[in-house]
C-alpha cells in the first residue's frame, strides 16, 4: 500500500506510527519546520514552552497504552491549579464552596441558587444554543458569570449563535449537581475531564511526545517531509489517486490520511459539486494569537493557567509555564507567560504587528495586578491560523452533507481537529489516528466522524498515573 499522511500533528503522527508498527511504509508531509502541530513545544529565552496549556488525560486504555509506549517513564504527574479571573477576583476551578462564598458573598450566592431553581421550575424549551443549554443546567446568573464572556471571546460570536453541540461535547456531564458534588468531595473519585485535578505531563514539554513519535517513524524507514505543504488531494472516480504539493509536484498514493484544514481539503477536491463547495464555505475557523512575555520573577502566581472572564480584557487565558515542570526552565530564574487572544482573519487584531501585540499583552497583564509592567523584559508572538472550528448554530446541518460526500471517496481519511472540523483534545486526536490506521489495515470499519470529545464508549476506564496505567 502507498500511504500518505498530511500533517505531522498528534493525529497524523499517531496514525503513521500505528501503521509503521505493522511494517507499513508511510510518507508524512508537514507544512512547517516542527512536528506536533498545535501540541508542539518551542524554545524561548533558554526555556521550553507549549502553545498554550496542553494537558494529557484520557480514560481510554488504548490511548493511554499508546501514549505510555512512546513516552516511557519520561513524564511526571502535575497537580492542576487553575482559576477563573472575574471582576478582579479569583475563583478556584474546580469550584470550592468556601472560595465561591467568599468571592460572591452570601447575597449573591443565594441569588445564584435562586436563579438555578427558577430555571428548573421554568424550563427552557429550546436548548439548541449554547446560551440556553448552559442556562438550563446552571441558571442565568452563573451562566453570565462563568460562561458567557469567556465563550464569546473564544468564538467571536454571541452565545445565542453558538451551537449547543459545543457544550454537549465539552461539558456534557457537568452540571450544577456535579460541580457542587466535586466541591464538597474535593475531587475525590472524580473523572470528569473539566474537573480532573492531576494529569500526566512529559519532560521537556508536550511537543516531546510527538518528537519521539517522529523518531520512531523515521527509525522504521518511513519518511517525514518537513516544510512540504500539500496543496490538494487528487481523486478519480471516487477514489484517491495521490496528492499535489504546493510546488506542483504530484505523488501517487492509495490511501491518504488528511489533517489539513477540512475546508481547504474539501474545496480543492477535483470536480467538487457546487452545493458541497457552497456548504464548505459556510464553515469557519477561529485564529489564535499567543503572546509570550518574559518576566523577571519566579513567583508570580500558583496556577498552571488562568481563565480570564473579565469583559474589560481582550485576552482569554494565561499560562504560567513556571508551574508545569522544572524540566521546562532548568536553571533559568525567570518566568514565561503565554497570553492567548482569539480573532478572525478579517479582524483588526490579526493584522497587528508583533510590537502592538506585545504592548497590548503587557498592558493587560499589568491591569490584572498579577504582574507589574516593569518586570516584563521581552515578548514573542506566535500566530496559529484556523486553530478552532467554529460551532455556529446549525453547523451540523451544513457539515453533515459535506461529510457524506467526502465519505464516498475511497481511501480518504480526514481526521483531527483541523482535518475533520472537530474540537478535539490531543487524546481524541490520538484515538482518531489509531482508528484510521485500523481502517486502512482492514482490521476495522470505524466511523471516524463519530470520534471527538464526546466519544465515550470505554469498556473499562483506565488512567495514567505516576506508576503507569491503572484501572479505575
Amino acid at each position: 500500500m502507498r500511504i500518505a499522511v498530511i500533517g505531522a500533528g498528534p493525529v497524523g503522527l499517531s496514525a503513521a506510527l500505528a501503521l509503521v508498527k505493522h511494517e507499513v511504509s508511510v510518507d508524512i508531509y508537514e507544512a512547517t519546520d516542527k512536528v506536533g502541530g498545535m501540541c508542539c513545544s518551542i524554545e524561548l529565552w533558554n526555556q521550553k514552552v507549549d502553545l498554550g496549556p496542553h494537558r494529557f488525560f484520557s480514560n481510554d486504555k488504548r490511548v493511554n497504552e499508546f501514549w505510555l509506549d512512546v513516552v516511557g517513564d519520561e513524564y511526571e504527574m502535575v497537580n492542576r491549579q487553575t482559576r477563573i479571573f472575574y471582576k478582579n477576583k479569583f475563583f478556584d476551578y474546580p469550584l470550592k464552596i468556601g472560595n465561591v462564598l467568599s468571592n460572591l458573598g452570601l447575597i449573591e450566592s443565594a441569588a445564584c441558587v435562586i436563579s438555578f431553581w427558577c430555571q428548573k421550575i421554568y424550563k427552557i424549551k429550546d436548548i439548541s444554543s449554547f446560551e440556553n443549554w448552559v442556562k438550563s443546567r446552571f441558571g442565568n446568573r452563573l451562566y453570565r458569570m462563568f460562561f458567557k464572556t469567556y465563550t464569546e471571546k473564544l468564538w467571536g460570536i454571541n452565545c445565542t449563535d453558538l451551537d449547543a453541540a459545543f457544550a454537549a461535547q465539552r461539558i456534557k456531564k457537568l452540571s450544577m449537581y456535579e460541580a457542587v458534588k466535586n466541591a464538597v468531595l474535593k475531587g475525590r473519585g472524580n473523572v470528569h475531564k473539566t474537573l480532573v485535578d492531576e494529569f500526566a505531563y512529559p519532560f521537556n514539554g508536550t511537543g516531546s511526545v510527538y518528537e519521539k513519535m517522529a523518531d520512531l517513524i523515521n527509525s522504521k524507514g518511513s519518511n517525514i517531509y518537513m516544510n512540504t505543504p500539500v496543496y490538494r488531494i487528487l481523486t478519480n472516480t471516487n477514489s484517491v489517486t495521490g496528492i499535489e504539493l504546493l510546488n506542483g509536484t504530484v505523488k501517487n498514493y492509495d490511501h491518504i490520511v488528511s489533517s489539513m484544514p477540512y475546508t481547504s481539503m474539501v474545496e480543492r477536491l477535483p470536480s467538487l459539486p457546487d452545493n458541497i463547495m457552497q456548504l464548505s464555505k459556510q464553515l469557519t475557523y477561529r485564529n489564535t494569537i499567543l503572546v509570550y512575555l518574559l518576566v523577571d520573577s519566579v513567583d508570580l502566581f500558583k496556577d498552571n493557567w488562568l481563565y480570564i472572564h473579565s469583559d474589560n480584557l481582550q485576552m482569554g487565558r494565561i499560562t504560567n509555564f513556571r508551574n508545569w515542570s522544572s524540566s521546562l526552565y532548568g536553571k533559568e530564574n525567570k518566568s514565561i507567560l503565554a497570553l492567548e487572544y482569539w480573532c478572525n482573519t478579517e479582524d483588526e487584531m490579526w493584522a497587528y504587528d508583533d510590537n502592538e501585540l506585545i504592548n497590548l499583552a503587557s498592558s493587560e497583564i499589568d491591569n490584572t495586578g498579577l504582574v507589574s509592567h516593569n518586570l516584563i523584559e521581552d515578548g514573542y508572538v506566535y500566530r496559529m491560523n484556523k486553530s478552532y472550528p467554529v460551532y455556529s448554530k446549525g453547523y451540523k446541518e451544513i457539515l453533515e452533507p459535506v461529510e457524506q460526500y467526502v465519505s464516498t471517496i475511497k481511501g480518504l481519511y480526514p481526521i483531527g481537529r483541523y482535518g475533520s472540523f472537530k474540537y478535539n483534545n490531543q487524546d481524541h486526536s490520538i484515538l482518531m489516528g489509531l482508528m484510521a490506521a485500523e481502517n486502512i489495515l482492514g482490521n476495522a470499519n470505524h466511523n471516524l466522524n463519530e470520534i471527538n470529545s464526546d466519544y465515550d464508549t470505554y469498556q473499562e476506564s483506565y488512567i495514567v498515573t505516576k506508576t503507569g496505567l491503572v484501572k479505575q
